[in-house]
Formats: structure tokens, C-alpha cells, sequence
């Protein structure tokens, strides 16, 4: 498989806290790779470096051989490396299909100006981004509740709105920070078939970072495990299971924590 994304000897300080030292792996394209490690391991503060939202202290991120480390998040965004958020940050008082349509904004081809003015570009935009946000919705097996306010959608629906809104603007990666965090069991595995689909269907490469680990087992194709901001392993589910580095991170908690 072609290599997509790149974290190269990422690191990130504090002042005189390191929340992430010198981190490198590769996400393969079509892959879904999960970031995993105990509260406090650093998962957050390196998605936040890999999508733009915090400057490294040194290291980079590359975007098919291209640098797209410390650029403004929108223009990572623009590139095709997208974020979804662990609080859900959905456009609340809106349906769940104008939230689609706003959300695809990065796409637009008309002007401000040319909105402001109804010309003819912005007309088409209008259209298309109804189109493909119907498509979305459909393939996401949304359209019963496409005209629901999202405020009153539960909390798997949220979910599965927060990747709509993202797929809204065509990444390559999609970033997915905890999707199944504070779901039941069906719920989780409904999320975790969504999120293949949007591999298998949308071909789509998937980063994830969670917490709830047979849900992680299952859905990734390799797992990277850091500890204390310090990546201490990379490989297969069944690799990581076996893994004495990544045991020892996760004692003190129940060993089904960790697939075992």
C-alpha cells in the first residue's frame, strides 16, 4: 500500500513539559490506523499537531511527500486531512442536512460576495452541496432523520452527523477523535461498520484515537500505542495484544482494556 501520511520525529513541549517526544509512523493509504495509550499519553496533543491545530516544537507532517505541519487548520483541511472532534461539535439549531451543507463551505467555488449577490456561481453551489449532502446522508443511512435538529438527534446519530460533516468536505484522512466514546455495545458496533463503510465505500484513510479498546481490536488494520508522550509500540492488533511494552502501560486496569 502507498504510504499517505507521514509523522517524522514529531515533538511537542509545554514550556518544560514534553506531551509528545520524538514520535514517527507512516498511515498507509485506505488504511485505518488507531492511536491508543493510557489518559495522559499525549493521543490528543498529536492529532492536534497532525491536523494543524498546535504547532510542532520540531518534527513535520507530510501530506504526500508534502509539509503540511504548522499551516493554518482550514488549509490542511483544504489539503485533505479533516478532523472530527471528541465533543461533538455539531451545528446545533440546524438540521441535520443544513449542517451537511455548511459544512461543505471549504468546497465553494462562488465568492462571499458572490452569496451576498445570488450570482450565478454561487446558485450552483447551493445546488451541489444539497446534492452531495442528500448523497451523504444516504450513504451514511441517515435520511430518516435528515430533517431533524441535530440538538435532538442521541448520541449515535451525533456521531455518525459529526463524519457526515466531515466526508461534507472530501479528506483523504479522515481524523477521528473517539467516535465510540460514550456508546453502548450495539452502538459501538453500528459506529464501527459506519467507519469501514467510509473506507471500504468512500476509500477513505482513517486515524483514529480511542479508549475503548475491543472496539479498537476490531476496527484496525495496525495500531501505535504511546505512554507518557512516547511512542512505545506499532503493529497488528494481534501484535499489540502480545506486546509486554504495551501490557506493562496498562496495568492497574482490567485486561479485557486491552483485548486480552
Amino acid at each position: 500500500m502507498t504510504t499517505l501520511l507521514q509523522v517524522q520525529n514529531i515533538t511537542k513541549k509545554f514550556g518544560g513539559l514534553t506531551a509528545n517526544n520524538d514520535i514517527s509512523f507512516e498511515v498507509k493509504e485506505n488504511e485505518i490506523l488507531s492511536v491508543i495509550g493510557p489518559n495522559g499519553a499525549g493521543k490528543s496533543t498529536l492529532f492536534k499537531m497532525i491536523s494543524s491545530f498546535l504547532p510542532t516544537s520540531s518534527g513535520q507532517v507530510l501530506l504526500n511527500g508534502e509539509r503540511i505541519s504548522n499551516l493554518k487548520p482550514h488549509i490542511v483541511a483544504r489539503k485533505g486531512v479533516v478532523r472530527t472532534f471528541q465533543e461533538t461539535t455539531i451545528f446545533k439549531s440546524m438540521t441535520v442536512r443544513e449542517s451537511v451543507i455548511v459544512a461543505q463551505h471549504l468546497r465553494a467555488k462562488a465568492s462571499l460576495a458572490g452569496y451576498f449577490w445570488g450570482t450565478s456561481a454561487a446558485h450552483r453551489d447551493v445546488e451541489d452541496f444539497g446534492s452531495y449532502a442528500d448523497e451523504l446522508i444516504a450513504f451514511l443511512g441517515m435520511s430518516a432523520i435528515a430533517d431533524e435538529q441535530a440538538s435532538n438527534l442521541p448520541q449515535g446519530n451525533l456521531r455518525a452527523l459529526g463524519i457526515a460533516i466531515g466526508l461534507a468536505t472530501d479528506p483523504k484522512v479522515l481524523l477521528l477523535d473517539e467516535p465510540f466514546a460514550g456508546m453502548n455495545h450495539d452502538e459501538t458496533m453500528t459506529m464501527v461498520d459506519l467507519v469501514r463503510k467510509v473506507r471500504d465505500e468512500r476509500g477513505v484513510t482513517v486515524l483514529l484515537v480511542e479508549h475503548d479498546m475491543p472496539a479498537v481490536m476490531k476496527i484496525s488494520d495496525r495500531i501505535v500505542v504511546l505512554n507518557f508522550g512516547e511512542m512505545i509500540a506499532e503493529g497488528t492488533p494481534r501484535e499489540i495484544q502480545n506486546d509486554k511494552k504495551v501490557i506493562e502501560a496498562y496495568l492497574g486496569s482490567a485486561d479485557d482494556e486491552i483485548g486480552i
